[in-house]
C-alpha cells in the first residue's frame, strides 16, 4: 500500500507556471501506473495525464502540449509540469497510483487556482 502526498499547488495568473509533485511512501513506487487528475467545481474528477512503469506517458486533449508528466523512481516522486496555464485549468489536483494488482491509491489533493 502507498501513501501520497501532493504539493505545490498555488495562485497564478493565465499563462504562468506550476509544478506540483507527489510523493509516494509505504511502497516501491516504479511498478505504478500514476497519474494526475483534476476535479473542478461543480464537474466530475478526470484524468490529466498518466505515466506508466516503463515510462509511456497520456494526456487528456486539453492540456496536451502544456503539461508534461514525469516520474522519478528513485525519489518516489511524480511530477506534473504545468506550462501556459488558463483559467480553465482551475481545479483541485489528485495524484493516483495504481499497483499492478489493482490497487488504488488517492492523495489528498491540491488547489491550483488560475486568475488574473
Amino acid at each position: 500500500q502507498v501513501q501520497l502526498v501532493e504539493s505545490g499547488g498555488g495562485l497564478v495568473q493565465p499563462g504562468e507556471s506550476l509544478r506540483l509533485s507527489c510523493a509516494a511512501s509505504g511502497s516501491i513506487l516504479s511498478g505504478y501506473f500514476m497519474g494526475w487528475y483534476r476535479q473542478a467545481p461543480g464537474k466530475q474528477r478526470e484524468l490529466v495525464a498518466g505515466i506508466g512503469s516503463s515510462g509511456r506517458t497520456n494526456y487528456a486533449d486539453s492540456v496536451k502540449g502544456r503539461f508534461s508528466i514525469s516520474r522519478d523512481n528513485a525519489k518516489s516522486t511524480v511530477y506534473l509540469q504545468m506550462n501556459s496555464l488558463k483559467p480553465e485549468d482551475t481545479a483541485v489536483y489528485y495524484c493516483n497510483g495504481l499497483s499492478i494488482t489493482g490497487y488504488s491509491s488517492w492523495g489528498q489533493g491540491t488547489q491550483v487556482t488560475v486568475s488574473s
